[in-house]
């Protein structure tokens, strides 16, 4: 869950987290590290920006007494084993773009910032690889591959200040998780640095290495909780010289389903994206001015699809006449398929002006879930009824990527906390998750018990103590650890 738009917070709510850190305990760090650091590694007191406070979400936390900017995984590793000696907690920030609040700094929690580690090699054209550090976005990795002649599998909307640690610590997903899968499918080696200051480095890029435990695994997905991943090798795709997408207008959900069982059937691999816009969002986008839609408002349901191949002329005839035979089946009512460039990124916009109408309006509240496809009219179904029985003039804003399952499934209202226990809730009954792309961070983890049973949470909790025993990374995030959990339960 989290809010679109919000009043800020009040200024004594900017006060720098020192409370449980206490000064000593600062300067006992500072004094051991400063030494071996640069200049710009340390940010302290009013040297902190207000950026530090949080994510991409409204609410702000305390503001960090002590910020601190590694340049190398040397730095990271000095940082994490002098604040494990200390028992000086860490809260783990990257491009900040989160919507979970996994990067909303607690009371007593200094930040880590991996924003200054930004180099990025070139790429390996036998392997098909490029390895880079933590602070480098996503949108660098793009054109450095690009430029190569290759393409990385992951896209999303924040692709110009998301960076590849955060990717990596919430397995990022985006627009064409159908055909190159989450973050985790790009992955073939890391850099991580323990709590104690190990280095664990495995950064081969070997597609094949059954060497003992895939310990690169346990880091993908984990928010930061396990390690601080340094650097990546991540493995990078032939670009294709043919990209063309379509929007689609559909009377149904139903009729989008059906359409991307066809286009599944008769593209195969070609198809590389199919994203759903519900008319309210498109008929917001089109009113706001956010984009310039090439189809009128009104209809049951928007399809963006989008193939990617190597032969431009059959490619695009077979895409067409796929569209076409979908037309005269009755799943579509209407298409337009782009013919340039220009017509290419246009579509793409049109997508991406979702968020921005979303942003727009007050009083928001946002849902990153999975549905299963067979369940996903259920779910519609079922949360509209729940919604309305709790606020009459709550109303659904729903976007996303249906090749996957993932909604984005937005409300207005000014009941969050209602509103987010009964959506969750059918999302559990219906076979779903809670976070599809996004993480639990501090945010959803009241909700994880819905989807995630005691046994699996307790498996997590003692990963958590095996990795990080003095619960100094990102603590509280994704679930509490048992003494933090009963503390709640006696208040």
């Amino acid at each position: 869950m989290n809010s679109g738009t919000g009043s800020d917070p009040a200024v004594g709510d900017a006060r720098p987290a020192t409370s449980d850190a206490t000064e000593a305990k600062l300067s006992a760090l500072i004094g051991r590290i400063s030494t071996h650091l640069d200049q710009g590694a340390l940010l302290i007191g009013a040297d902190v920006g207000d950026g530090y406070r949080s994510d991409a979400t409204d609410e702000r936390g305390p503001r960090p007494a002590l910020v601190l900017r590694p340049r190398h995984t040397a730095d990271v590793s000095l940082i994490l084993s002098t604040c494990n000696d200390l028992g000086q907690p860490l809260v783990i920030q990257g491009g900040r773009t989160g919507l979970s609040g996994g990067a909303r700094p607690r009371e007593g929690e200094v930040s880590l910032s991996l924003e200054r580690m930004t180099h990025l090699e070139s790429v390996d054209q036998r392997a098909g690889t490029i390895v880079a550090e933590a602070g480098v976005t996503m949108q660098s990795v793009q054109e450095a591959a690009e430029e190569a002649g290759f393409l990385f599998g992951v896209d999303i909307g924040a692709r110009g200040s998301c960076t590849v640690g955060g990717n990596i610590a919430t397995n990022a997903g985006g627009i064409r998780v159908l055909r190159y899968g989450m973050y985790r499918a790009q992955v073939l080696g890391l850099e991580t640095v323990l709590p104690d200051g190990s280095v664990l480095s495995s950064l081969k890029g070997l597609p094949k290495d059954n060497s003992g435990y895939d310990l690169n695994q346990s880091f993908i997905g984990s928010e930061g909780t396990l390690g601080v991943v340094t650097k990546a090798c991540l493995r990078l795709h032939p670009l294709p010289p043919l990209q063309v997408n379509a929007l689609c207008v559909l009377p149904s959900l139903a009729a989008a389903q059906a359409l991307l069982t066809r286009l599944r059937q008769e593209l195969g691999p070609l198809l590389s994206a199919f994203e759903v816009i519900f008319p309210e969002v498109y008929a917001g986008v089109a009113a706001g001015g956010f984009a310039t839609p090439p189809l009128p408002v009104g209809a049951g349901l928007y399809a963006l699809v989008e193939i990617q191949g190597q032969d431009k002329s059959e490619n695009h005839e077979r895409f067409a006449a796929t569209l076409m035979s979908a037309v005269e089946a009755g799943l579509v009512d209407d298409v337009v398929v782009s013919q340039s460039p220009r017509d290419y990124r246009g579509l793409w916009a049109l997508r991406e002006a979702c968020s921005a109408f979303i942003f727009s309006m007050d009083r928001m509240v946002g849902f990153d879930v999975s549905i299963p496809l067979a369940r996903m009219q259920d779910f519609l179904a079922d949360a509209a009824v729940r919604l309305l029985a709790i606020d009459s003039s709550a109303r659904p804003y729903v976007f996303g990527h249906l090749g996957d399952g993932n909604l984005h499934y937005m409300v207005r209202t000014d009941r969050d906390e209602d509103i987010a226990d009964a959506v969750f809730a059918v999302v559990a009954e219906t076979g779903g998750a809670i976070s599809a792309e996004h993480g639990i961070g501090l945010d959803k983890k009241k909700w994880l018990p819905l989807v995630r049973s005691a046994s699996e949470i307790a498996a997590m909790r003692r990963m958590k103590r095996a990795f990080d025993p003095n619960l100094i990374l990102n603590p509280g995030r994704v679930f509490d650890m048992e003494t933090e959990a009963a503390g709640k339960a006696t208040r």
